[in-house]
């Protein structure tokens, strides 16, 4: 079973920076490619359970990247080398950056979904973010 799983979450001052990064597993060689087209970032804010925001995603062929306004400047998606792990470089955070991160990929194209999370199908259990102020 294919899983991604986070980790790098923590504590911050306002203005800080912090690294989060996704590993994904159990991807059989063939479906490489095609099992998680896309991976991407999203959090879900504090007091708000059943909402998960787009924060950034990255298409895992072409490495073309996609971010939500709120953290366009701020935050950089990438992966490496061998495409098997997504990080998330958050800088210069705010208060309302906290909340749990999490990590998905899904299989599907479109770059017009790709902040979607009801087109993601793989979840990781999240990693928890706080800036203090």
């Amino acid at each position: 079973q294919e899983k991604v799983l986070e980790y790098g979450g923590g504590s911050v001052p306002v203005g800080g920076s912090l690294n989060l990064s996704c590993a994904a597993s159990n991807y059989p060689y063939t479906a490489s490619r095609s099992g998680r087209n896309f991976m991407a970032w999203f959090r879900q804010l504090p007091g708000r359970p059943n909402e998960r925001e787009g924060v950034a995603a990255i298409y895992h062929g072409g490495g073309n990247t996609y971010y939500a306004a709120s953290v366009k400047g701020r935050f950089i998606i990438f992966q490496d080398n061998d495409k098997n792990t997504v990080s998330l470089y958050m800088n210069n955070l705010k208060p309302e950056d906290t909340a749990m991160y999490y990590c998905a990929a899904r299989s599907t194209y479109g770059s017009a979904s790709a902040l979607d999370p009801q087109t993601y199908t793989v979840w990781g259990q999240g990693t928890q973010v706080t800036v203090s102020s």
